[in-house]
Order: C-alpha cells, then sequence, then structure tokens
C-alpha cells in the first residue's frame, strides 16, 4: 500500500555546545527559547556534565556530554552556536579536546560562536560587548541564516 501523506518536516536543529559551568551555552538557549520558541529543536552538548545540565535547565530539547557524544551528534544539527573557544583544541581548562575542536571546525554546518574566551589570546579588531549583547547577535545571525 503506497503512503499518499506528505513527509514531515523536522524543525531545525541548534546545537549550543559549552564547558565549564555552561553558562554561556544556558544563556544562548534561553535566547534560542525566546526568539524561536518550539520552532527549533535544541541540542546541549557539553565538555562536561554540569554544562549539560545548566544547558538542559535552559530548556534545551536534548542534552549529551563528552569528546563522543559531541563527535556522533554536531554533524546531525543544522547549526552550532558556541563559545569561540570551542574550536580551539585544549581551550577551557582541557575541557575542550583536541577531537572536539576537530569535530567543531569540520562539521559542514553553519558555526556561530561567541567571542568570549578566558585563553590568553586576543581577536584584533573585536570590541568587547556584555555577553547578553554578543547572544542576540548570535541568534540575529542564526535567524537571518534561515
Amino acid at each position: 500500500m503506497a503512503n499518499d501523506s506528505k513527509p514531515r518536516s523536522r524543525a531545525p536543529v541548534i546545537a549550543v555546545l559549552d564547558g565549564q559551568g555552561g553558562g554561556i551555552g544556558a544563556a544562548v538557549i534561553k535566547e534560542l527559547r525566546r526568539e524561536f520558541q518550539e520552532g527549533v529543536e535544541i541540542w546541549a552538548l557539553g565538555a562536561n556534565s554540569s554544562a549539560t545540565e545548566a544547558m538542559l535547565r535552559a530548556r534545551a530539547n536534548r542534552g549529551a556530554t563528552g569528546e563522543n557524544a559531541i563527535r556522533v551528534s554536531l554533524p546531525r544539527a543544522d547549526a552550532l552556536v558556541a563559545p569561540i573557544a570551542a574550536g580551539w583544541a585544549n581551550s577551557m581548562m582541557g575541557e575542550i579536546t583536541p577531537g572536539i575542536a576537530e569535530t567543531v571546525m569540520s562539521a559542514d554546518i553553519l558555526k556561530i560562536f561567541i567571542p568570549l574566551s578566558l585563553e590568553r589570546v586576543a581577536l584584533a579588531g573585536y570590541v568587547s560587548e556584555p555577553l547578553p549583547h554578543l547572544v542576540a547577535k548570535a541568534v540575529e545571525i542564526l535567524k537571518n541564516s534561515r
């Protein structure tokens, strides 16, 4: 018997990756929910369980922790929002492993980086702004990419 029903389209999947305490990721997820409500599926990818838990409390749909979870999940997402250090091996006090950094930078998806880092790196031309402003800009970029 032929299936005459139209295929269901899925909501876009936005991965949010964070480490340490997950504060940046949680702020991103709250803003994504404010902007898109339930029109997107948000995956919290934590470099550690505290970060994943914080992002789940901020209303991510799903969460997973660690290098393997990030390697498996990230290529299945449509976009990534993360602190810029998520693409740097050994950043976030070593939580971003070389494997995580490689996965982030190799993923064939839109990557939106928040330019906050505790690393000894300076971004020429970057003007420091408060986290809420940076998160709003990241969400605006995502909104305009659809």
